[in-house]
This record gives C-alpha cells, sequence and structure tokens, in this order.
C-alpha cells in the first residue's frame, strides 16, 4: 500500500493534465456539480491519492467515508477481480447468488436490530437512499401508519422520500415540491448550538420535548407515526455527536407508542466510529438499520437490516435490479472481514490521537470552536468568536483549498465544519502529517 508522510506535491495546482480533464468534464457532465476544489484523480492507493500531473495528496474524505480500508485494498480488489471472472450479474432478486447469501447470513450475524422474533433479514440496494427509501416503504406498510419523523440537520439522501426526510441544507429540498406527504421534523442534539438554548452539562436532553410535547401533542399524533429515522451521530449536518441518553430516550419514546425507530448508519456505521455500528456507542437497538458507504470499499452497495417478523414484502412489492450485485458484495465480503481483524479497533485509537490533536490544534486558533467527533468520523467547527458560537461560513472553502494546495484532501459538513473522515487504515504518523497540513492551511487563511 503506497503511504504519505509528507505533502508531493510537483507542479502548480492543477496542472496541465488535470486542466484538460476538468474543461471535458465541465462541458459534458452535468453542470450542477459544485467543486471544493480543482482535484483531477488519476488514482490512488491506501492513504493517497494521485492527480494527472503526479502530485500526491494524503486522503482524510475517503469518497465522502466510503473508502473504508483505504483506496484498492489488494483483498478487496482481488476480492473484486476473482468474483468479475464468475459472474458480473444475475438479478439477486430473482435468482440465488453465492456472494448475496453469504453477505447477508454475515451482516445478520452482527447488526445490532431488534430480531422481532426471528433472526435479522437483510435488503440490498445501490445507494444508502435507495435504502432510506426501502425503510420507509416498510415502515409504513408493515405499520399501517403513514405519518415518519425525522430530524432538523439531517441527511438521508437526495431520492424524493430521503429528501424529504433530509432536513441540512435548504438547497436540497428547493424546487422540487410537494415533497413527501406527512413527514415531520424536530430538533437533534446538536449540542454545540443547542436548538433549545441550553448547555451540554446542564440539560436533559430538553430538544426531545418539541416531538413528546408539541408534535404528539399537535400534528402528529403518535398512533399516526410509522417511524422516526435518526443518524446516531449526524453526519452532513455538522458531525454532531449526541448525548448517549439523548438515543436511549428516543427509544423508549418510540417504543411506548409502538412507533418503528429506523438507525441511519450510512456514513457513522462499518467501522467508521471504532465499533462497527454507531448505534453500540449509545445501547440502542433499532427495529431497522440503514448502511451504506463503507460497507464495500467504493463498490456501488447499501443495505436495510430489519427482523425477520418485519422484513416482509408481499412478492413483487419491493424489489432493486442491481441491489446485491456479486461483484459489490464479494467487495463487501472482503471489506468486513477486515473491519474485523482490526480496522475497527484502528479507527478508535487512531481516532483517538487525532481528536487529542485537533483539541491542540484547537488551542492554537480561535477560529476553532469546537472539536467533536467518534473515531474517524471527526470535525472541526469554525467559528466567528467562540462566546457566540457564530458559525464562520466564510472561511470553510478557503481552509478546504489552502489544504488542498498543500496535499490534504478534506471536505466540510454542517454549517461551518470542517470533518475529517479518513480511511480506517490511516496511521498516527498520517494523522499528525494532517493535523500539521490543516495547520498551516489555518494560518495561511
Amino acid at each position: 500500500m503506497t503511504t504519505l508522510t509528507a505533502p508531493s506535491i510537483v507542479t502548480k495546482l492543477p496542472g496541465p493534465k488535470a486542466k484538460a480533464l476538468i474543461e471535458k468534464d465541465e462541458r459534458y457532465v452535468s453542470q450542477h456539480f459544485k467543486k471544493d476544489y480543482p482535484l483531477v484523480v488519476e488514482e490512488a492507493s491506501g492513504m493517497v491519492v494521485t492527480d494527472p500531473d503526479g502530485n500526491r495528496f494524503l486522503d482524510f474524505a475517503a469518497g465522502i467515508a466510503v473508502c473504508s480500508t483505504g483506496h484498492c485494498h489488494p483483498r478487496v480488489v482481488a476480492a473484486i477481480r476473482e468474483q468479475a471472472g464468475k459472474l458480473l450479474h444475475m438479478c439477486p432478486t430473482d435468482f440465488y447468488t453465492r456472494p448475496v447469501a453469504e453477505l447477508a447470513e454475515r451482516i445478520a450475524q452482527v447488526a445490532p436490530v431488534r430480531s422481532g422474533g426471528g433472526s435479522p433479514r437483510v435488503f440490498f440496494t445501490n445507494s444508502g437512499a435507495e435504502a432510506v427509501e426501502s425503510a420507509i416503504k416498510l415502515a409504513r406498510l408493515r405499520t399501517k401508519r403513514q405519518k415518519i419523523v425525522a430530524f432538523f440537520g439531517a441527511f438521508h439522501g437526495r431520492t424524493m422520500g430521503a429528501a424529504t426526510l433530509t432536513a441540512s441544507k435548504a438547497v436540497q429540498r428547493k424546487g422540487y415540491a410537494p415533497m413527501l406527504p406527512e413527514v415531520h421534523h424536530t430538533y437533534y442534539a446538536q449540542c454545540y448550538r443547542c436548538p433549545v438554548g441550553l448547555r451540554p452539562e446542564t440539560c436533559d436532553v430538553e430538544c426531545l420535548d418539541h416531538l413528546e410535547k408539541t408534535l404528539f401533542k399537535t400534528i402528529a399524533p403518535p398512533e399516526e407515526i410509522a417511524a422516526i429515522i435518526v443518524e446516531p451521530v449526524q453526519g452532513e449536518g455538522g458531525y454532531f455527536v449526541p448525548k448517549k441518553e439523548f438515543l436511549t430516550k428516543l427509544q423508549a419514546l418510540a417504543n411506548e407508542h409502538g412507533i418503528l425507530l429506523i438507525a441511519d448508519e450510512v456514513q457513522a456505521g462499518m467501522g467508521r466510529t471504532g465499533k462497527l455500528f454507531a448505534c453500540e456507542h449509545f445501547d440502542i437497538t433499532p427495529d431497522i438499520l440503514v448502511l451504506a458507504k463503507g460497507i464495500a470499499s467504493g463498490m456501488p452497495l447499501a443495505a436495510m437490516v430489519a427482523g425477520d417478523k418485519l422484513l416482509q414484502w408481499s412478492s413483487g412489492g419491493h424489489g432493486s435490479t442491481y441491489g446485491g450485485n456479486a461483484v459489490s458484495c464479494a467487495a463487501a465480503l472482503a471489506t468486513l472481514d477486515l473491519l474485523q481483524e482490526g480496522l475497527t479497533a484502528n479507527a478508535a485509537k487512531v481516532g483517538a490521537h487525532l481528536l487529542r490533536r485537533l483539541e491542540e490544534l484547537k488551542a492554537k486558533h480561535r477560529v476553532i470552536g469546537d472539536a467533536r467527533g467518534l473515531g474517524l468520523m471527526l470535525a472541526i467547527d469554525l467559528v466567528k468568536d467562540r462566546e457566540s458560537r457564530a458559525p464562520a461560513r466564510e472561511l470553510v472553502d478557503p481552509i478546504l483549498k489552502a489544504a488542498f494546495e498543500r496535499g490534504l484532501l478534506l471536505l466540510g459538513c454542517g454549517e461551518s465544519a470542517i470533518r475529517l473522515a479518513p480511511p480506517l487504515i490511516v496511521t498516527e504518523e498520517e494523522a499528525d502529517v494532517a493535523v500539521r497540513i490543516l495547520d498551516e492551511a489555518l494560518k495561511a487563511v
């Protein structure tokens, strides 16, 4: 695997070969994609991304937390090649294939979902948004209820149902109305900027009062709510880690009223938080678990997991042509092996080290108001001043670009946060390099 202990920028960015590809992309690809900086990826290995002009970058974005085992891990690549030589595709909703059966068994054995009186079962899709759509349909079908509750700051995808649940940025919903009916939003435990104006050390998760004391009593009576969908660690909303009591109380409320609890672990799952599933940090057991991103090291795959008695469709009531693709499932089996053999533990170990280094960075730069996260799902929050905690949105893009120009790949999230979500193979030494470059970028901006 390629490693990188220092940035290796050899030309002015972007170089001539990269510029040619950028021009072609901007001429022919859908024009709405906003790039954070002009990175053109030619190849990648381990923690290192290389552009067409030979510039090498330390990757702390991992394809938006997708490349869990690093880029092109030899064991994942070998699994893909072996499977590609045997079978590329046979629709798994119509026929049996070995990779689907074996991966479903492996996930069912470890997924923290309520069994429902039987063993967990798995439904495969291509993306996290599709898995969320499947969860919505299943919840409505099985409960015979219509309403869904989601949270402000949530990101669940951009397909119509998932976009209705999403409440991260207005642009993700703007212009698409009417959205899915009977979806209601309530407050998430974004403790750094508490939605009800309290401080974590004195609050008793009053942010949930809006759900119980307002929504339940006005427009969303609990007996009409099919499901509550929540990210155990909020991703695009800003990498917020809630108080444990927030999720345990939420599960108790759901249980009391016969509401299904859906845990969206598209970004937080598959070892990223230092446990295989983020739910494990909070001692909650959802009825439905949604997985994607890091599940197959970059191959398109997602999964919805639920107990045997719950995950039942009428024949033909739901399906997916490509969900459970043989090659993607082979990649996922190799990925799961690597996660269980040590990468999840490495995420916990290096993540703790990296969070300490970010706290040190916070002490040096008053523009950093908060450093937070779990495992290798970490962020710094940029503020105008620490007293008001007013978000410094205007600094995010310049800092991302300055880091890129120094050989470090990062992404933003939330109102004013910069996330650090490297592949789970990252070492403490590489974490230190990333912090040094981020320090330089902060000084430059």
